[in-house]
């Protein structure tokens, strides 16, 4: 397993070098989302608030044989109280993430999109898989496969910029996006060809910046290089994608679930565009991926507090 998933160990490894992130924990009222946090405080990535009914949690962590004394908590009686509770926090300036516990994605993302006491920004709401796939060389982040069902164009230029922000925050060095669709020309029957289209145009104007992107690609001519080949296009991402964005989620659920259940990839999971980043992760998640996807909500804090040191 050490060797398996050597990118996700070195992720995590860095990010014991830095202060451990505030969080709030939302409802963490099952075993593995409350042994994840735990686990991922006690190696240094978040220092948690644990948010939910205290009497369940305590006896959860007693049947369990978890030691939940070192971390504060707040008392709230059911799952949408916690997810309110917690964007508070967040506004408050008490907490610099969220990890979602046992309530469902909808209960929490909810109260982070309310209008009036929410965590919205400028920024469409999005999700990235970081996905750690065994005998491949890099990280590969897929985007959107959990929150976004079928993106506007516009949405898909948040969408894209949310993922090459994500990237910087993990350190890669060069970002190359491949924009997916099944073919790899522009055809008007396939309006996935002609938004691929329409956002490496934006890419060339500026509008979205801080990656080499190009599309549309299939999945075979985006991250092989041989395929790229043969299908002879010259391009810098093609063959080389770090970053792929799907057509929409339906595409990007089938194709992270594939590489989870064919190719033993892990998948680590969280939502940009808000005010701090979202922890999500899934009841299958291993404990690795847990810590995996606080690792990258860390980067993610730390990039935007450097960025308000930078901007102040």
């Amino acid at each position: 397993m050490e060797a398996k998933h050597e990118k996700y160990h070195r992720l995590i490894e860095y990010c014991r070098s830095i202060p451990a992130t505030p969080t709030a924990v939302v409802h963490p009222c099952d075993r593995s989302s409350l042994e994840g946090a735990v686990e991922a405080a006690k190696i240094g990535l978040i220092a948690p608030v644990l948010v939910g009914p205290k009497a369940r949690i305590e006896e959860l962590a007693r049947t369990a044989g978890i030691d939940i004394a070192p971390y504060p908590m707040i008392d709230v009686p059911y799952s949408e109280a916690a997810a309110i509770a917690a964007v508070q926090l967040v506004r408050e300036g008490k907490v610099e993430a969220l990890m979602k516990g046992s309530l469902h994605t909808d209960e929490l993302m909810a109260a982070v999109v309310r209008r009036d006491s929410g965590l919205r920004t400028s920024r469409r709401v999005s999700h990235c898989f970081v996905m750690d796939v065994p005998g491949h060389a890099e990280a590969l982040i897929i985007t959107d496969a959990a929150v976004n069902i079928a993106p506007t164009l516009e949405e898909k230029a948040d969408i894209l910029q949310n993922a090459i922000d994500l990237a910087h925050a993990l350190h890669v060095t060069e970002v190359r996006v491949a924009i997916l669709s099944a073919m790899e020309t522009v055809n008007p029957k396939v309006p996935s060809t002609v938004e691929a289209a329409a956002l490496c145009k934006m890419v060339d104007r500026k509008q979205i910046t801080g990656a080499v992107v190009d599309g549309p690609l299939a999945l075979d001519n985006a991250i092989n290089l041989e395929a790229a080949r043969i299908k002879q296009i010259a391009s810098p991402v093609a063959g080389r994608a770090n970053v792929l964005l799907v057509p929409d989620l339906e595409a990007g659920n089938m194709l992270a679930k594939s590489l989870s259940f064919l190719a033993g990839a892990d998948a680590a999971g969280i939502v940009l565009g808000a005010r701090v980043p979202i922890i999500l992760t899934s009841r299958a998640d291993s404990i690795l991926t847990r810590l995996a996807s606080c690792a990258v909500a860390a980067l993610v804090a730390k990039a935007r507090r450097d960025n308000a040191k930078a901007v102040g």
